[in-house]
């Protein structure tokens, strides 16, 4: 079960809903660690300054800003604390726009807002819920986790209120600053006709349980089938077909729709054989709980 990260309170108005705070994601990327190759002794590091050996104590280390190139300023904790924002345990409301008005690209992490129960918000918590739903409204505040303070969009999801952290407009960076943006070409109506028809053809509703980390799930496969001592062979996929004209590459593309699904990506597979069996010089890691990507 998820555990709260946070608590405090929305500020609606005059009116205050203690809520809590959890995590509403979990990657499940896997996790390597590293060994030397030949011995499989498992790498360490170790906190040295310049060319030093010597292991740097972490009450020994302190921040530095790079206020130009090459060069530091030194800053101690007590002038980090002195601007730090201050702790409040309150969402601030400031505004509610409209859902469609913020892009997606300012969303950063998710998390959900759960009434107290024992603080009795739970009529609040609904009123708030079907309220910013009817008005099809977000609402954007500010809050401090631990010692940052994060601009928020919370909005109405599936029952409940989905809080969103927030980059500030300076952290976005403008399409024109990527090269060869924005695009700029002519396209005649009987090219925009059949791209429709393609779009059309590969429409549906929205359905996230349809999408499978693959890549995740072939890591594991090979991994799992390396700890049986298998060797693991490449199915070598089907090239896809080179089009160079547009046209018949988009006409294509609808026949394959309506045919069935694309070809897929090559696959790995494991048969048994002595190779990749693990050697004590080369020991599986114990670490426990959810293995993440590196």
């Amino acid at each position: 079960m998820a555990r709260a990260i946070w608590s405090g309170s929305v500020s609606f108005g005059l009116v205050t809903i203690p809520v809590k705070l959890y995590p509403a994601t979990d990657p499940q990327d896997v996790q390597f660690h590293q060994f030397e190759k030949d011995t499989g002794k498992r790498i360490h590091y170790k906190r040295v300054a310049g060319q030093g050996n010597k292991e740097v104590a972490y009450d020994d280390i302190v921040k530095g800003y790079e206020a130009s190139k090459g060069e530091f300023v030194i800053v101690t904790p007590q002038e980090l604390e002195s601007v730090e924002p201050t702790r409040t345990r309150t969402i601030e409301i400031e505004d509610f726009v409209d859902l469609d008005e913020i892009d997606p690209i300012y969303y950063e992490k998710t998390y959900f807002l759960a009434p107290d129960r024992n603080a009795g918000a739970g009529k609040p918590y609904a009123l708030l819920h079907k309220a910013m739903e009817q008005a099809n409204k977000v609402a954007i505040g500010r809050f401090v986790l631990r010692t940052k303070e994060y601009l928020a969009a919370i909005r109405p999801m599936d029952g409940v209120l989905a809080l969103e952290t927030m980059f500030f407009a300076d952290e976005i960076r403008e399409a024109k600053d990527v090269e060869g943006l924005p695009a700029r070409a002519s396209v005649s109506k009987r090219e925009l006709d059949v791209a429709l028809q393609l779009i059309d053809a590969q429409a549906r509703e929205w359905d996230p349980s349809r999408y499978e980390d693959r890549y995740r799930d072939a890591v594991l496969k090979v991994m799992r089938a390396k700890a049986k001592g298998k060797e693991i062979v490449v199915e070598k996929g089907a090239e896809p077909e080179k089009v160079e004209d547009l046209m018949d590459a988009l006409r294509l593309s609808v026949e394959q729709i309506k045919k069935g699904k694309p070809a897929r990506p090559a696959k790995a597979t494991a048969k048994s054989s002595s190779r990749g069996r693990r050697t004590a010089a080369k020991p599986k890691s114990t670490s426990k709980g959810r293995k993440k990507a590196a």
